[in-house]
């Protein structure tokens, strides 16, 4: 079975997951005794997509058509069907993105073939199957799903596993066109309306993120949240309600409604814990709560907890940080 793996980029660098993505793809071709050949989708550089050989990818096929730059779902899906029709690739692996989630099941249907997302291990083939570990119930649970057919597409959890960095090691960069027509970009978006992040990490792609709520009290007690988050290196989020009154742009809402994450440390300030918030966070590796409520319902599902007022602890918590770095 040959592997193709659906690589992300923006501004000319390949995102964190898809770095992730790279080296599960990778994984699997050194299972099946193959090797990975990567389609970037989005803006690149040519030095970058090279440097996802250290990833152990062999080659990657980059189509410079200008409106690839940004996502349009019928000729990202096209230019991946694509892709995978002229290598023969019998598995596919994408991240569990935006644009994994969206191309994902267009993919299945246009290649026929068996789909898997939120998969948090590599496969095990014993016994002449292909069965892949995939979360459900908002993380609460696993299952073991068996992918059937000759073609099968995997869609990674992000943070599932670490990155490979074999340095020094390149891949091979392919000019590819996918002979994209302009009916392949109906249904682009006619306006993009921007909003630029302000925690200087990406919240989709972050390892760390400090998150507040409505304990906070107010925008103007933010930057207590921002300096731990800079302290740290992290990203920064919020909980919906504080989105909901304009505290905190919609991107930075995380939950069940909004970003779904899970980064390695998650820091939750004065947030109480509804059930759809701990939705879109519990796959955190660590959770922290800061809550002068003992009863807070996030307690029962942090991994450490500090009960006492944010507006206390976070300037300590910072300071501590810096002293550390």
């Amino acid at each position: 079975m040959s592997v193709l793996v659906v690589v992300e980029c923006a501004e000319g660098e390949v995102k964190k997951s898809s770095l992730e993505v790279a080296t599960y793809g990778a994984q699997v071709a050194a299972m099946l005794g193959t090797t990975a050949t990567a389609i970037a989708v989005g803006e690149a550089t040519e030095a970058n997509l090279a440097k996802l050989g250290e990833q152990g990818i062999a080659k990657v096929l980059y189509d410079a058509e200008p409106r690839l730059k940004d996502f349009v779902n019928n000729a990202y899906t096209k230019l991946i069907a694509t892709a995978a029709e002229q290598e023969g690739a019998q598995v596919l692996v994408l991240a569990n993105s935006n644009i994994g989630a969206s191309v994902g099941s267009r993919l299945s249907v246009r290649l026929k073939a068996s789909l898997a997302t939120n998969v948090v291990e590599l496969p095990k083939t014993d016994g002449g199957q292909f069965v892949v570990k995939r979360g459900a119930f908002s993380g609460k649970a696993f299952s073991d799903v068996v992918l059937s057919g000759d073609r099968k597409i995997i869609a990674v959890k992000k943070n599932s596993l670490e990155a490979k960095h074999d340095a020094g090691k390149t891949a091979e960069v392919v000019a590819f066109a996918a002979q994209l027509a302009d009916a392949d970009f109906a249904d682009a978006p006619k306006q993009v309306v921007m909003q630029e992040q302000t925690g200087g990490v990406l919240l989709p792609e972050a390892e760390l993120v400090v998150s507040g709520g409505r304990g906070m009290k107010g925008p103007e007690n933010w930057h207590l949240i921002e300096e731990l988050a800079q302290a740290l290196h992290a990203g920064t989020a919020c909980s919906k309600p504080v989105s909901d009154v304009d505290w905190r742009p919609h991107h930075e809402h995380v939950g069940q409604t909004g970003i779904t994450i899970s980064p390695n440390l998650y820091i939750a300030c004065g947030i109480s814990g509804a059930i759809q918030h701990l939705a879109g966070v519990n796959s955190s590796k660590v959770i922290v709560v800061i809550n002068k409520d003992p009863e807070a319902p996030f307690f029962k599902a942090a991994d450490y907890g500090i009960v006492g007022d944010v507006f206390d602890v976070l300037p300590k918590l910072t300071a501590a940080v810096k002293e550390l770095n």
